[in-house]
């Protein structure tokens, strides 16, 4: 189980075995580079522990937990859980400040206490077979365990064509779960009880001056980032050029003694790429900065590699992710991202959309679906970055009849099958699935339940508990780790997004303006040209790279693959998606590639075919009249 997962922990491996315990855990080498060793245990050998994260506060608590008479070992911040843990229990948890998870086994008690950081960066999975619990930080080291099997979980698949990411607990794989950001899980006499320890409330007060907010918060992230900095070794930079990845680098900057390391992936489409403005940022601050340029067969052919590194399949930013992740681990252990920025500060365009969907929603039924909904159906796509066309088809999609909560999680999954979509697409074995459940609930159910707050501050708080973790996050983390780099987001402290949440609603979008406080706040560090440049995306232009016969060539692996054969999704959806897309009638990049990974992963995971192997079906084909 620990070989399995080697690529997080490159750099040692260790085990603890008794009675009734197994402990394993690979290291990758970032604090207390000499004796840090795990599984790590207290004095006397009663409290072992396996934790994989970064403490940013455990100085101050090991200096506190020294002056109670705690002993300590190492300098590490995982001792520094232990002897918490011994202080007080599970609610050792609740003072740790930094992203994490861990699993604590409690000989005397024979408990096993485990917890996942807050908003859920660091992952932590489990099954219950046979009378036993196993846990791992991957899918595939529970895989690796010879009393598993895998069995698809239906209702999961359905989630990730609806949605793009699968709801906790469930994973693609029956019997195999996730714990949920926030939560802790303790096993002990054969019971599993699982329960939340935190969630972020907004709560906005009233009282304080605009310019007062905006000086905290930008005190508060330069706070953050510093924190977040803690390391033996060098820690470096993701830089796209946006406000957020340009703020961490400039408190970077700011806080270190060398120049930092920056490093950015871009593209030959100049729509989609972002290296210019991550140049200038890199000038102003003088950093060390680095380039890499990708191109589409490298990148599709890359498919199997992403969705074994993932253990699940997902979009096109995973590609964006992967890439930067592997150019940057060339030269570092550690890297900041701007993470979580724009459900923190408010920075998506949906956020501001919001009221004036609710505008064109009130506008008569004959206009919107007698006039507008048959024009937008003759639009072509020009298959640039958010262009017009798709604004517009975006806005007739959503604008759809149906409550608050029905209208955001259309909002959030435009680019994926809505209930219309799988009516043609979902065969005979999703079909049953599709009819008897409700994907959209998991967006629109906890939007609804807040009905006391503003709308922006529901869909901050749904998008914190839904998109955020398990999948902006988990591609984070398992993408980085894939290549050995920890990713750290120093805008998701837990400290700073508490604060953002009490925050004003109406000063974190002003005048339609997204991320109105951080842009103000980032005016103490960036130069005007970056404040008040356009949002863009993190993305490849990959509706361009899905063309001629490379989109044919992947047409037939679809039709020849197990979402056909196993009656998952039907051939002529395929056909019609394939069609549309090659004629412009309709953007359809990432629904192709999401099925391309379903395909993928099935391949993999239940036929047992080799990365290799489905990437050889990938490679273009020659000869192609």
């Amino acid at each position: 189980m620990t070989e399995a997962i080697s690529h997080r922990g490159p750099d040692d491996s260790g085990t603890y075995r008794d009675e009734r315990a197994v402990l394993g855990h690979r290291r990758l080498t970032i604090i207390d580079l000499d004796s840090g060793r795990q599984p790590l245990a207290n004095e006397d050998e009663t409290v072992w522990i396996t934790f994989n994260g970064e403490i940013y506060n455990y100085r101050a608590l090991r200096d506190e937990l020294i002056a109670r008479g705690h002993r300590f070992r190492t300098t590490t911040d995982t001792e520094v859980i232990v002897h918490l843990y011994e202080e007080s229990g599970p609610a050792c948890v609740e003072r740790l400040r930094g992203m994490f998870a861990f699993a604590i086994w409690d000989r005397r008690a024979g408990r096993l206490f485990a917890a996942r950081d807050r908003l859920g960066q660091k992952p932590f999975y489990y099954a219950e077979i046979g009378g036993r619990l196993l846990f791992a930080s991957e899918i595939k080291g529970i895989l690796a365990h010879e009393d598993v099997r895998v069995e698809v979980e239906d209702a999961a698949v359905d989630f990730y064509l609806s949605l793009r990411f699968v709801p906790p607990p469930l994973t693609l794989i029956r019997g195999v779960r996730k714990l949920p950001a926030g939560h802790v899980l303790t096993w002990e006499n054969g019971s599993l009880d699982v329960r939340p320890y935190w969630r972020m409330t907004f709560e906005p007060e009233a009282g304080r001056s605009d310019q007062d907010w905006i000086d905290e918060l930008a005190d508060r992230v330069e706070e953050a980032v510093r924190a977040t900095m803690v390391s033996d070794v060098p820690v470096g930079a993701f830089l796209s050029g946006g406000i957020d990845s340009s703020v961490v680098v400039a408190c970077m900057a700011n806080n270190a003694d060398t120049p930092v390391q920056t490093f950015a992936v871009g593209s030959d489409d100049e729509s989609f790429d972002e290296t210019r403005y991550a140049r200038r940022v890199s000038e102003v601050f003088g950093t060390q900065h680095r380039e890499i340029f990708v191109q589409a067969s490298d990148q599709i052919a890359g498919i199997p590699t992403l969705v074994r590194a993932l253990d699940e399949p997902s979009d096109p930013i995973a590609a964006c992710m992967f890439e930067v992740a592997r150019f940057a681990s060339r030269d570092v252990k550690v890297v900041l991202g701007g993470d979580g920025g724009d459900e923190i500060f408010a920075g998506f365009d949906r956020y501001s959309a919001f009221p004036w969907v609710d505008r064109y929603a009130a506008l008569p039924a004959w206009f919107r679906r007698g006039v507008v909904h048959s024009l937008v159906g003759r639009l072509p796509e020009s298959f640039a970055y958010k262009s017009w066309t798709q604004r517009v088809r975006w806005l007739d999609q959503v604008s759809e009849p149906g409550s608050p909560g029905r209208r955001y999680a259309r909002m959030t999954s435009f680019f994926r099958f809505g209930p219309g979509e799988r009516e043609w697409l979902y065969g005979r074995r999703l079909g049953e699935v599709g009819r008897n459940s409700d994907a959209e609930a998991a967006i629109a159910e906890p939007f609804e339940r807040l009905g006391g707050l503003d709308t922006l501050h529901r869909m901050l708080s749904v998008d914190s508990v839904t998109r955020l973790p398990e999948h902006t996050l988990m591609l984070t983390d398992r993408l980085g780790m894939a290549s050995g780099l920890e990713t750290r987001a120093p805008l998701l402290d837990h400290e700073l997004a508490e604060f953002c949440a009490r925050m004003p609603a109406g000063l974190k979008i002003k005048r339609g303006r997204t991320k109105h406080a951080m842009r103000e706040a980032s005016r103490r560090w960036l130069p005007d040209d970056i404040v008040s440049r356009p949002k863009q995306g993190f993305m490849f232009p990959v509706a361009s790279w899905l063309s001629g016969d490379r989109l044919l060539d992947l047409r037939d692996q679809l039709l020849r693959g197990p979402l056909v054969s196993g009656d998952w999704i039907r051939a002529p959806a395929i056909e019609r998606l394939i069609s549309e897309h090659e004629h412009r009638r309709t953007d359809h990049h990432v629904r192709i590639w999401m099925l391309l990974n379903l395909d993928t992963w099935l391949r993999i995971y239940v036929e047992g075919s080799s990365e290799s192997a489905v990437a050889a079906n990938m490679q273009p084909s020659e000869g192609r009249g």
